[in-house]
């Protein structure tokens, strides 16, 4: 079990678990000035605010790796923290987050990784309320047919950033992309997506036995 502090965490992605946890060595926590604070206009922050009343939800993917890999398969979100990507075979690849910690597991080899939930920038889309007056974002941009938020902590992430795409009318999620310390983006597109599901909690069940009880370097 290997329980990490990431700052470029790109998760989920798809091809190893190399690619799941570190795109350097080791997280290094930039001890830089603050980047400056964004007057939100306010029809991105009604955006973020439907997001963020958007409990839970269900629906399909599409991800795109930083070195062109693709894949796919269904995710479940619920608000605060908690998701699950289970992805199509041939990828034996589980991403669990339970609110506290968010795991990535690999079925086929029966080995798992363990991160902080509020280490990753996942925990940004998995907030209660998304609030584009305070100094995690680092871009608002309107555009006719899109709404790009950009948000990220440097003083926890590093430059790792997430990037939320909403469609400007109807203020749904239409993708997000999550760009590491190394500036390599991976992208998740979803679709069929159905809001307020009732989800049972074992959805979001992280196997701690297995994660504890795992050998070394297994």
């Amino acid at each position: 079990m290997t329980n990490k502090t990431v700052s470029d965490a790109r998760i989920p992605v798809v091809a190893s678990r190399r690619q799941f946890v570190l795109g350097t060595a080791a997280f290094m926590a930039c001890a830089a000035l603050p980047f400056p604070v964004f007057a939100a206009p306010t029809a991105a922050q009604q955006i973020a605010d439907h997001f963020s009343s958007v409990k839970t939800m269900m629906g399909e993917f599409v991800q795109f790796g930083p070195r062109g890999e693709q894949t796919g398969g269904k995710f479940f979100i619920e608000r605060p923290g908690k998701l699950r990507f289970n992805y199509e075979k041939p990828s034996p690849m589980r991403v669990i987050s339970d609110g506290k910690n968010v795991v990535i597991g690999n079925m086929k080899l029966k080995t798992w990784d363990l991160y902080p939930l509020n280490k990753t920038p996942l925990s940004l889309l998995l907030s209660e309320r998304i609030d584009l007056g305070n100094q995690m974002v680092r871009d608002v941009k309107q555009e006719a047919d899109l709404t790009t938020i950009v948000l990220g902590d440097r003083t926890i992430f590093g430059d790792s950033t997430i990037t939320l795409m909403f469609d400007p009318k109807t203020f749904e999620l239409r993708q997000w992309t999550i760009t590491d310390m190394q500036k390599k983006d991976t992208s998740v597109m979803i679709f069929n997506v159905q809001n307020g599901v009732n989800l049972d909690p074992s959805v979001f069940e992280i196997p701690y036995a297995e994660v504890h009880g795992q050998k070394r370097g297994g």
